[in-house]
This record gives structure tokens, C-alpha cells and sequence, in this order.
């Protein structure tokens, strides 16, 4: 019903305009007409000079026969007037019509329609969707390498690293989308539609594998073998996490609170972690003895996800106390390396300028660091080489000797906690701290060192903040109380192990997905 009036009123519209259009132009014409005639048929007579005072009084004012008079004009103009206001009015209404005129085919002129394109949080949405399937996807594998063996994983090893290449080249678009590169917006559009593309393109690599993989672990049939490996595994990290908690206090006893503050509370959530697994451990065995096999595989599932993470946060105390151990040991040297590397350049620090500023700015750090060296109290050793290094190394002294070596050591640390933190919370973290790490992963690659320690610092800062503005999705979306749910729920849906929305039923998306997960992310 409205398509057909909206016909009629275009039908009517038409001839409305041409009678406003035919009154205006006779109004003009007359007009015209009335202004003219009066001059055409004046008397040629010569005017009569005014001689006397008495002409200028009121009474000789007065129009005359030859409609010369300002009085004669009035009239005409008011019609001209009408005419132009009738005219201007029909011609508003007329483009006001057309602007707002829905009929199919009808011109539209304003608003211009807007040009098709992806909106820029449908495609942080896919990064995060896809970068969360292809990591559930590597623990999958490793639990299935463990169980078959490298050859026989062979073929979905590959389908994962296809998946890893899609997804690195959605990141790297991402991350020159945010540093300004296309600058043009047409370019900016079909950029975004290329980030989400790669995205999907990753989720169908792990697609085309699914159905391999789960055949190949055969969980349907029953989940004994890989529920194997997940309990030895799970035992392993219980003993794990106790060494890691002595480890992370002598950590704070003989080093400053910095060294150690990537992984504060690590060993706490490790344990959280491992608590999710056992319960989910157990309710895969119950459900294996009671023939449930849907049911065992989804527990197994989630719980190898769980002892996975536990594995990351357990992994990072002790990855830290290892390269604390390295750094320090290095500092010495990098002390030594420093007077050679600040030689030339004192040299040429005579003229002055930058060479100058750099030198003092230099000699001001090593000041700093062996004063701090010396003092007794406990120090940073990763955040002492990175000051050196950014202190001492400029572009082109970095790149060999043991300033090199220190560079890629503080980049490899800042880049590794990155990455476990982002791994571990992921439930929280967005598009734009996982551009940073995964751009940080590419530059330490290329021997990048210092861009590559800046954009994982940079990553880590996001992550965190991340968490800390959205907090833990569940305690916002559980839709009954936490009491009813797995202990250490709250944790794994932090780390993204289960979704927020359906905790108990859902597991890790990995090669096969979610359950009733969509195959394209929703536009956030």
C-alpha cells in the first residue's frame, strides 16, 4: 500500500509543477507587459519646463494621463513579485520531493547514498574471533601430537600453519590500517574488507581439516587415550606450579618488584586453572563410563584447553626467571661494550648538536645503572639492558656485538610476556592489543629488536587494560549463579576456554569450532 501512493504522489507531482511553472511565467509576462505598454504609448511631446514655485505643491503631484507616475508602477511590481515568490516556491517543494522520493529509479540527491564497505568493528571482531580458534587450534594439536606422533599430525600441523599465515596477514593489515596506511577512505574500506577475508579464510583452513581431525581423534568412539595424555599432563603441571610459586618468591627476594610484575599472580591463576580442569577431567571419565560419548569429549575438550593455559601461566614464571638469570649476567659485558660503542661518537661530539646530546644522555645512564649496581638493593636486570640499549644503541650501532644481544633479549622477554598474557585472558583482550603482539612477533622475526620490544610493551599495556575496563565477561553475563558452575569457571572464561554466555556447554572453538558457533563473527 505505501509503494502505490507513493506512485500516485509521483504521477501527481508532475503536473503540479508545470501549473506552477505555466502561472509563474504568465505572471512574469504580465508583468512585463504592464511595466512596458505604459512607455509605448506616452506622448512624444516635449516636456513643459517648471517655472513657477507653485508646481511643486501636492495638487500638481498628482498622476497624470500618460501613466508616468511611481503610482503607475506599484501594481506591476507586486505581480512580478507574486509571481517570483509562486515560482520559487514550486521549485523548493519540487527538489525537497525529489530528495526524499523512495519510488525505485527516482533520482536521489541528497543524502549521497553511502558507499558499501566492512565497519571497522565487524572486522576487530573477526581478528579476535579467528585469533581465538587458531590458538585453541594449537593446543588441540599438541595434545594430539602427543598422542599419534608428528607424522601422523602431519597434515593439520600444515592446515594450522596455513591458518597462521592468513591470520598474521590480517593482523599485518590491521596494524598499517591503524598507523594511517591506505590513507585514502576507499582505500581504508576495501582494507578492512581484506582483514576480514583473511579471517575467514583462516577459520575455512581449519574447516577444511575438521572433519580429518576428528576422525583422527575419534573422541565420538570413546575419549580413554587422550583422556590419558590430558591427566598426565595435568599431573605434571600440578608439580609444575608448586616449583613455580617457590621460584616466583625468590624472584621477589633477590630482585626488584619490576622484574617479576609480568607475572604477578601467575601461579595463582595456574592453579585456578588446573581446579576448572580437574572437575571437567572427572566429568569426562563419568560420562566416558556412562556411554555419553558427546558429552565426554566436550568435558575432555575444555579441560585440555584449561591444563593448556595452566601450562602458559606456569611456563612464564619460569621463562622469566630464566632470562632475569641471562640479563644480569650480561650487564657487565654490555657495560664494557658501552665505552666502545660511546668512542666515535664522543669523537664526534665536539661539533656539538645531536651527537652531543646523544653522548651526554648516554654517559647520564651508565651513570645511573652502575650506580644502581652497586648499591646494594635489589634491581631490574631485563629493565636495566633495556635502558642501556635504548641509552647506548642507536640505529646503527645495534646491530651486532653484545648490545645486539641485549636488544634481542629485552624484545624476546617483553614479547613473550605479551603474548601469555594476551593467551591467558583473551576472553577480555581486543583486535588492537593482538595487532601489537603479533606485529611485534613479525619485526623480532626480522631482527627488528627494538620496534619489535616497543609494539609488545605497547601489547601488553593494551591487554591489561583491556581487562581492566571489561573485567571478567562472566561475572557480568552468567546467567545464574557462579555457585551453580564449574570451580575456576570465572578463570576460563577469562582465558576464553568457554564462552561467558554458556559455560557448561560450550568448549575451546579450535579445528571443529563451537557448538552452534557462527561461521562469520558478528558485527560488534
Amino acid at each position: 500500500m505505501t509503494s502505490s501512493k507513493l506512485r500516485g504522489r509521483s504521477r501527481r507531482t508532475g503536473p503540479q509543477v508545470s501549473a506552477r511553472v505555466v502561472l509563474a511565467v504568465l505572471g512574469g509576462t504580465t508583468g512585463f507587459v504592464w511595466l512596458v505598454l505604459p512607455g509605448m504609448t506616452t506622448r512624444t511631446d516635449a516636456p513643459v519646463a517648471i517655472t513657477s514655485p507653485a508646481a511643486s505643491s501636492p495638487a500638481t503631484a498628482a498622476p497624470t494621463e500618460d501613466g508616468s507616475s511611481t503610482a503607475d508602477l506599484v501594481l506591476p511590481l507586486v505581480a512580478v513579485g507574486a509571481a517570483g515568490v509562486l515560482a520559487g516556491y514550486g521549485y523548493v517543494r519540487r527538489v525537497r520531493r525529489a530528495r526524499t522520493r523512495t519510488t525505485p529509479g527516482g533520482p536521489v540527491l541528497s543524502p549521497p547514498p553511502e558507499e558499501p564497505g566492512v565497519p571497522d568493528d565487524r572486522a576487530r571482531a573477526a581478528l579476535v574471533a579467528a585469533d581465538d580458534r587458531v590458538r585453541a587450534a594449537r593446543d588441540e594439536l599438541g595434545f594430539s601430537r602427543e598422542l599419534f606422533g608428528e607424522e601422523t599430525t602431519a597434515p593439520f600441523a600444515g592446515a594450522l600453519r596455513e591458518a597462521e599465515r592468513e591470520l598474521a596477514a590480517a593482523f599485518r593489515m590491521r596494524q598499517r590500517y591503524d598507523d594511517g596506511v591506505p590513507q585514502d577512505p576507499a582505500a581504508r574500506r576495501q582494507a578492512l574488507a581484506g582483514i576480514v577475508g583473511r579471517c575467514a579464510e583462516a577459520e575455512r583452513r581449519l574447516d577444511a581439516a575438521a572433519d580429518g581431525f576428528r576422525r583422527l581423534r575419534g573422541l565420538e568412539q570413546g575419549v580413554g587415550a587422550a583422556l590419558g595424555v590430558a591427566e598426565a599432563r595435568f599431573r605434571e603441571l600440578t608439580g609444575r606450579t608448586a616449583a613455580a610459586a617457590a621460584v616466583l618468591g625468590e624472584l621477589r627476594e633477590r630482585y626488584a618488584a619490576t622484574a617479576s610484575a609480568t607475572v604477578t599472580g601467575y601461579v595463582e591463576q595456574a592453579k585456578d586453572r588446573l581446579v576448572f580442569a580437574t572437575v571437567r577431567l572427572n566429568q569426562a571419565r563419568q560420562a566416558d563410563d556412562a556411554g555419553h560419548r558427546e558429552e565426554a569429549a566436550r568435558q575432555l575438550r575444555t579441560a585440555e584447553g584449561a591444563v593448556a593455559q595452566a601450562a602458559v601461566l606456569v611456563e612464564a614464571v619460569e621463562r622469566t626467571a630464566g632470562e632475569l638469570r641471562e640479563a644480569a649476567g650480561l650487564i657487565p659485558a654490555v657495560l664494557t661494550g658501552a665505552e666502545s660503542a660511546l668512542a666515535p661518537l664522543r669523537d664526534a661530539a665536539g661539533t656539538g648538536g645531536e651527537a652531543l646530546a646523544h653522548v651526554l644522555h648516554a654517559d647520564a645512564v651508565l651513570s645511573s645503572v652502575r650506580r644502581e649496581l652497586t648499591s646494594g638493593r635489589p634491581y631490574d636486570p631485563v629493565g636495566v639492558l633495556r635502558r642501556l640499549v635504548r641509552a647506548l644503541a642507536p640505529p646503527d650501532a645495534a646491530r651486532a656485538g653484545v648490545l645486539a644481544a641485549a636488544a634481542r633479549l629485552t624484545a624476546r622477554s617483553s614479547t613473550a610476556a605479551a603474548a601469555g598474557f594476551v593467551a591467558t585472558h583473551r576472553g577480555a583482550v581486543g583486535a588492537d592489543a593482538r595487532a601489537r603482539l603479533a606485529e611485534a612477533h613479525r619485526l623480532l622475526t626480522a631482527g627488528d629488536s627494538a620496534e619489535a620490544d616497543a609494539l609488545a610493551l605497547e601489547a601488553r599495556s593494551l591487554a591489561e587494560q583491556d581487562v581492566r575496563v571489561r573485567g571478567n565477561p562472566y561475572t557480568a553475563a552468567a546467567p545464574v549463579p557462579a555457585a551453580a558452575h564449574t570451580a575456576g569457571t570465572a578463570g576460563a572464561v577469562l582465558g576464553g576456554i568457554v564462552p561467558a554466555e554458556d559455560p557448561e556447554n560450550a568448549h575451546p572453538a579450535g579445528f571443529t569450532g563451537r557448538p552452534g558457533a557462527s561461521e562469520a563473527p558478528p558485527a560488534a
